[in-house]
C-alpha cells in the first residue's frame, strides 16, 4: 500500500499529477474548481478525487480556501517575480514589456487546468484573499508602467491605453473557457497586440527576439539581485 506519509495510508494508488501528496492535492481542486465550481466543491470530493482520505487533505490544507489561496497564487507569482527583475533593465520599455506578456500567456496556457477563471469568484472579494488582491495589482502595475514607457516613446495613442495591456493578456483566460482548449496562436497574437495597441511600429520581429532572449537571461539564478 502506498502511503502519503506516516499512519496515512491511501485509499488507492496514486493517480494524480504531482510528485507530493500536496500537488495531487491542488491538481484535483484545480479541476474540480473549474469543471464543477468552488461552492459545489466541498474536501470530502477533493480528498476523493486524489483517492486519500479527508483527513489526509487536512494535514496540508486547513480549509478549503487554503487550497483556493494556493491555486491563485499558482497564476501570479512566476509573472509577478519576473516583472520585479525586469523593472530596473536598461532594455527599451517595448522589449521587456513584450516580455512580460509573452510569458504570462504562456504561463496562463501551459496551467493543466484554466485557474484564471477563479478570478471571478465572488469569494475573492473577502479579506481572506487580500494578499492575493494586491499582489495581482501588483502585477498590473508593472504592466501600467511598462506600458507607459512605451506610450511615451511612441505618442500619439490616446490617453489611458497603458491601463489595457493586463486585460489583454488577461483574455487568454476567456480564450481557453470559450474553446475549451489552449489557444496555441495566444502565445505570439496577444503580445503583438499588446503593442501594437499602444501605437508602437517597430520591428516586430526584432522585438520578439530580444524578448525571448531577455527573459531566458532574468529567469538564470545568476540573476537573482534583479529582484524588485
Amino acid at each position: 500500500m502506498t502511503h502519503i506519509g506516516p499512519g496515512r495510508p491511501r485509499l488507492e494508488p496514486r493517480r494524480r499529477q504531482g510528485t507530493t501528496p500536496r500537488a495531487e492535492i491542488l491538481d484535483a481542486a484545480a479541476e474540480l474548481f473549474t469543471t464543477h465550481g468552488y461552492g459545489s466543491t466541498s474536501t470530502r470530493s477533493i480528498a476523493d478525487a486524489v483517492g486519500i482520505r479527508q483527513a489526509s487533505l487536512y494535514h496540508h490544507f486547513a480549509a478549503k480556501d487554503d487550497i483556493l489561496d494556493a491555486l491563485l497564487a499558482e497564476t501570479i507569482t512566476a509573472a509577478l517575480e519576473l516583472a520585479e527583475r525586469l523593472a530596473g533593465l536598461p532594455e527599451p520599455a517595448a522589449v521587456r514589456l513584450y516580455a512580460l506578456a509573452r510569458f504570462d500567456v504562456r504561463q496562463l496556457c501551459a496551467a493543466r487546468w484554466n485557474l484564471g477563471a477563479l478570478y471571478l469568484l465572488p469569494e475573492l472579494r473577502s479579506p481572506r484573499f487580500a494578499v492575493f488582491r494586491e499582489r495581482r495589482d501588483e502585477l498590473r502595475r508593472h504592466y501600467e508602467t511598462l506600458a507607459a514607457a512605451v506610450v511615451a516613446e511612441t505618442g500619439g495613442v490616446a490617453a489611458g491605453s497603458e491601463l489595457l495591456p493586463f486585460r489583454l493578456v488577461e483574455s487568454v483566460i476567456n480564450m481557453r473557457s470559450d474553446e475549451n482548449a489552449t489557444p496555441g496562436y495566444a502565445e505570439r497574437l496577444i503580445p503583438d497586440a499588446v503593442l501594437q495597441l499602444l501605437g508602437w511600429q517597430g520591428d516586430m520581429d526584432a522585438v520578439r527576439a530580444e524578448a525571448a532572449r531577455l527573459v531566458e537571461r532574468v529567469d538564470q539564478p545568476d540573476h537573482d539581485n534583479d529582484r524588485g
